[in-house]
């Protein structure tokens, strides 16, 4: 437990010691948050060419991987999993656009099964304080969901840069806040 206290302090000090360049990463990802939200297709095209990079390269690595295991039982599932990846990668590089749909169809299946689940969990921690955070939440993810499956394919076009571009710029201000809040405790 004291290395765990310990580490914290640790870390701590490093942060007040370094605020100036938690601010600076903060700062600049507020601006690429920014950026990427005023230019949400673009920003869904690229994050859809990087999803299409690493399914090839990774489906790569797994076949490769497959064959270490020939033998076992697992060798034909790897192999079989690596092709798809690998295939799936080729065919989104060759046409972002509908890789695009098909990744924004899956993020608002997401959200709709996420506000679903926990808007369930909400009503079964009714009673404890709290609870109504977690319905709120659990409706704003519904929603979203809805929002996005019902403009399709008009929201594959803003739907991935928005949400990449959202979460970009939050992460900068929480850097940001982490920066100023060290600031302030070094004095």
């Amino acid at each position: 437990m004291a290395d765990a206290v310990q580490a914290v302090e640790d870390m701590k000090a490093k942060i007040q010691e370094n605020w100036g360049w938690f601010l600076a990463l903060g700062i600049a990802l507020v601006i690429g948050g920014i950026i990427l939200i005023a230019a949400p297709l673009a920003t869904s095209i690229a994050v859809t060419i990087l999803i299409a990079a690493v399914l090839f390269v990774g489906g790569l690595v797994q076949i490769y991987n497959s064959f270490k295991t020939q033998g076992t039982s697992s060798f034909l599932w790897n192999l079989i999993t690596g092709i798809i990846a690998v295939i799936g990668g080729i065919v989104i590089y060759l046409n972002p656009l509908a890789g695009t749909f098909a990744l924004t169809l899956v993020i608002a299946a997401i959200f709709v099964a996420q506000g679903v689940s926990q808007i369930l969990l909400a009503y079964k921690l009714k009673p404890h304080e709290g609870w109504v955070w977690v319905l709120i939440a659990g409706i704003v993810s519904l929603a979203a969901g809805v929002m996005i499956w019902m403009d399709l394919p008009g929201s594959a076009a803003w739907a991935l840069g928005l949400i990449a571009g959202i979460s970009v710029l939050v992460n900068g201000w929480s850097y940001i806040a982490i920066a100023l809040a060290a600031r302030a405790a070094k004095g």
